[in-house]
């Protein structure tokens, strides 16, 4: 998904528009390339980390000391991480913009922290990782618009890297709902594992509500955009009722009423279907700027 994201940014965004980038072909691959080796590096020290959890949560899914072992997951760790800081130094510098570099090096650290430590307090790890899922969007922003600005286009690529924004707030509000979803649906195994989730610190029951309220401040943002910017165009409107508005007016619903692992585990599922029809609506964009 991240890598079909950044795709769509520059081939679905901005390339149509002739907006001023930076990246060529062989960029935004570099730029892919070292977003998912980090992204990827993350997911496995966070299996490392979350071995006695996923034995209560997920034992049919454990890979960690099943399929490889612990010190080959360490390995691949470290592999993915020098790849992707090391794909992202070269980069910064093929831009002409050196201290770009540090914000991959800021991401691999924070996957770290998350894992062995922040994932385990109250909201913060949620809200963590939810920016850096933001993070590999604004990155190409970063990387396509900044060192293309002048004086002469610097409206345009504003304009721009505010769209890019946009997506990047609906990317983070999106993924913090489907953590606290995850956090419901684990919360025996992190209960074990001494964490302290939202739904161990205030009941699973209260954690539900938290969540359906809190369902409603993206669907609510939503529903003023599609009715102040897109009312003039029927396919986006028809999109936008029923790929992001619908699901997660049932999302809501059906958060209210679960009652078990099965049915938050669903919940979750359909936050990362929300997900990924928001960022495909990238691929309307160009309708509601012509229009």
């Amino acid at each position: 998904m991240i890598a079909l994201v950044q795709l769509l940014i520059k081939y679905a965004l901005l390339e149509p528009f002739g907006v001023q980038t930076t990246l060529n072909a062989f960029g935004i691959t570099l730029l892919i390339l070292a977003t998912i080796c980090i992204a990827a590096a993350g997911n496995i020290i966070n299996d490392i980390y979350d071995i006695e959890t996923d034995i209560v949560n997920k034992p049919n899914t454990i890979i960690i000391d099943k399929s490889i072992s612990e010190k080959t997951a360490y390995n691949l760790f470290i592999i993915l991480n020098l790849i992707g800081v090391g794909v992202g130094f070269y980069l910064s510098h093929l831009v002409g913009r050196a201290a770009f570099f540090s914000i991959f090096v800021i991401i691999s650290i924070l996957l770290y922290v998350y894992a062995s430590y922040l994932k385990r307090t109250l909201l913060v790890g949620n809200i963590v990782v939810s920016i850096l899922v933001g993070l590999s969007l604004i990155i190409v922003g970063i990387f396509e618009l900044i060192p293309a600005m002048t004086l002469s286009n610097q409206h345009t690529q504003v304009l721009f890297f505010k769209v890019i924004l946009d997506y990047t707030l609906f990317a983070f509000c999106i993924n913090l709902l489907r953590e606290i979803a995850k956090d419901i649906e684990d919360i025996d195994g992190d209960y074990k594992a001494g964490m302290n989730t939202l739904p161990i610190a205030i009941g699973r029951e209260r954690a539900k509500h938290v969540l359906t309220v809190l369902n409603f401040f993206p669907l609510a943002g939503i529903i003023v955009y599609v009715v102040s910017d897109l009312y003039k165009q029927p396919i986006s409107v028809g999109y936008f009722l029923l790929f992001i508005i619908g699901p997660l007016t049932y999302v809501s619903i059906k958060t209210f009423g679960a009652s078990t692992k099965k049915e938050m585990h669903h919940i979750s599922n359909m936050y990362k279907l929300i997900m990924l029809f928001g960022m495909l609506s990238l691929l309307l964009y160009k309708y509601v700027i012509l229009n």
